[in-house]
């Protein structure tokens, strides 16, 4: 007799008649680990096929001329503004005195920050307030590398990145 004065006979709540064997778990486990293995073999594919892997070729020795051409970038003097707006790219560039600056070749490379695919390079011309270029983009994250060149010393360099909502 149990504590509550039933007795407990075969057949009773504690068997229904199926019983879990060790096959039972090594199919549970090997599903389990089955579903794992997918999920992530389905997320490699998908990073490594949408981001290129690399942003500079050997990141030590890129890393070994940041500082001077952070430094030979202040001693230009210049202020950059990068501007997506109404299908426009522009980069206001301005010098110590305020003003614009004239006279410089701007190109940007731009695509997402992710992958290649989307990548272009592209020629901005003088307007206005610096340089700009029409340019439809979609909505999302992208990346510009800007490069300016100009009769005096070495090219200019800037990345700016930005999202375009819908």
């Amino acid at each position: 007799m149990s504590s509550t004065g039933q007795t407990m006979e075969a057949g009773g709540p504690a068997e229904t008649g199926r019983r879990l064997k060790g096959w039972h778990v090594a199919a549970c486990m090997g599903g389990a680990f089955l579903t794992i293995v997918t999920a992530n073999m389905a997320l490699v594919v998908a990073a490594t096929g949408s981001f290129p892997g690399l942003v500079v070729a050997n990141s030590y020795i890129a890393s070994q001329d940041f500082e001077a051409r952070k430094a030979a970038f202040a001693d230009t003097g210049l202020t950059l503004a990068p501007a997506w707006e109404d299908g426009r790219l522009t980069l206001g560039v301005t010098g110590e005195d305020g003003a614009t600056v004239d006279g410089l070749h701007v190109t940007a490379s731009i695509g997402r920050p992710t992958f290649d695919s989307a990548d272009r390079m592209i020629v901005l011309l003088p307007v206005e307030a610096g340089y700009g270029a029409p340019l439809a983009l979609e909505p999302g994250r992208w990346q510009a590398h800007f490069v300016l060149s100009g009769e005096n010393g070495a090219p200019v360099q800037m990345t700016h990145r930005f999202t375009i909502s819908r």
